[in-house]
């Protein structure tokens, strides 16, 4: 059976007990078939890229994804515990939210649904898409070989549309139902450490803000805040013997719309090292503090800071911020590394097949997506490996020079050790003639010419 080198194998043992003896073997050839595979990944793809296309009992490799008895959630836990300890060993850990739509066809997926397209849309233009809608879980941490920050998925969950549940038992659960959940068993992960977690404007819910906030450690959450939202000042203390019950909020405050457009408003002007990719981006700012209430919901003090750019080049938009102790511009950094969850979500749509892969029962779809996402991040580690001892390899041309590492190149430099260690052993000998077998021959020449 194929193997993996040998340092590959002591870094993804950790995965081992999670899973049965057979299990395992079968699940070590679907990883590094997947790496392999150009195109698309499907099971069949995996199995003739690592030279079992005369294998006889290739259901067993399917039942890896559609009936074999693991747990998503035991995995995505490992690997967490892999990836903290090696990027973010040190200071608060940032976690990036978000969803994205799959798109797939086929009358047995049963969880598709109707979503908005959040990349072809506008504020005057709406445009469907047809697909899976997952929420995934990113660290957002500084790569030292790639000199930024990746986002690195750890936890992707499927959250269905409410008609998934017309004909079930269960109740409809709301995307922010699926992160309250997520953050919580988050939070249960990672006890000890400072959460701080970077989200769009979807996860600007009261409940949900509320919720992370009343847990013994709260988790500081940075969001996209809307500009009419209704503010108010804390409640003022109650007086000796005064009857009726605690007040909930103070005085109405301007809305943040107000605040912008008001020319008494001080702006405090700051330089933001990296902002969206583009870098130094000189900015100007404006934070306060106080009560975000709506009638029924619970009562979340918030700390809200107005950006705008002098010139022009983008309209003013707010933030909200969970946690009154951290300053403005702090959080105004962490809300930019938001931009590098799109950044993978586009790399495993390019390079690692998300969305090419042909499970349609249930259990398979819940799992291949998520481990396809994970593959992103385990890619990451076993090419930081190779960064710890040398330098990383960058692919250059005359017409484009790329000064430092990307994606593409780390998934390069791990197919070519996979490759190197099953069918080049001796490359690095001269002398060394010896004439490639022809399953090995086939095999090459199958993924020379096969890919897209």
């Amino acid at each position: 059976m194929p193997t993996l080198p040998n340092d590959y194998l002591k870094l993804i043992r950790v995965f081992a007990p999670l899973f049965s003896n057979l299990v395992w073997q079968h699940a070590q050839v679907l990883v590094g078939g997947t790496i392999l595979t150009p195109g698309q990944r499907t099971v069949a793809a995996a199995l003739r890229i690592m030279g079992l296309n005369a294998e006889r009992q290739f259901q067993t490799y399917h039942r890896v994804l559609n009936r074999a008895a693991w747990s998503s959630w035991a995995v995505s836990r490992q690997l967490l515990e892999l990836l903290v300890p090696t990027f973010a060993s040190l200071g608060p850990v940032i976690v990036g939210v978000d969803d994205t739509i799959e798109r797939r066809r086929g009358a047995k997926i049963r969880a598709k649904g109707i979503y908005r397209d959040p990349v072809r849309s506008s504020h005057s233009h709406l445009v469907k898409a047809s697909g899976l809608r997952w929420l995934s879980w990113m660290l957002l941490v500084p790569i030292p070989w790639a000199k930024r920050v990746w986002a690195l998925p750890f936890l992707t969950l499927l959250a269905p549309s409410a008609g998934y549940y017309e004909k079930k038992r269960r109740a409809p659960k709301k995307l922010t139902d699926w992160a309250r959940q997520g953050l919580l068993q988050l939070r249960r992960w990672l006890p000890g450490r400072a959460l701080v977690i970077v989200a769009d404007s979807s996860f600007a819910v009261i409940s949900l803000l509320w919720r992370v906030q009343q847990l013994a450690q709260p988790i500081c959450m940075v969001v996209r805040f809307r500009l009419d939202a209704a503010l108010y000042e804390p409640a003022p203390p109650r007086r000796p013997q005064q009857q009726g019950r605690p007040r909930l909020k103070g005085k109405r405050l301007p809305t943040l719309a107000q605040v912008a457009a008001n020319v008494k408003t001080r702006w405090q002007r700051v330089t933001i090292p990296q902002w969206y990719g583009e870098g130094r981006r000189a900015l100007e700012i404006v934070s306060g503090t106080g009560v975000w209430r709506h009638s029924g919901q619970p009562v979340v003090p918030i700390r809200w800071v107005l950006i705008r750019d002098p010139k022009g080049k983008f309209k003013t938009h707010a933030l909200l911020c969970t946690d009154l102790k951290n300053k403005p511009v702090q959080i105004v950094k962490w809300f930019v590394l938001r931009w590098q969850l799109e950044v993978t979500f586009h790399e495993v749509r390019t390079h690692l097949g998300v969305e090419t892969q042909r499970q349609w029962s249930d259990r398979a779809i819940m799992r291949t997506t998520p481990a396809l996402l994970g593959l992103f991040s385990l890619v990451t580690l076993l090419a930081h490996q190779h960064a710890r001892r040398r330098k990383l390899p960058t692919r250059q041309a005359a017409w484009y020079h790329k000064t430092t590492p990307t994606f593409s190149d780390a998934l390069a430099l791990v197919r070519w050790q996979i490759w190197q260690h099953e069918c080049f052993p001796n490359v690095d000998l001269p002398t060394d003639s010896a004439k490639l077998p022809s399953a090995i021959q086939n095999r090459l020449l199958s993924a020379l010419c096969y890919t897209p």
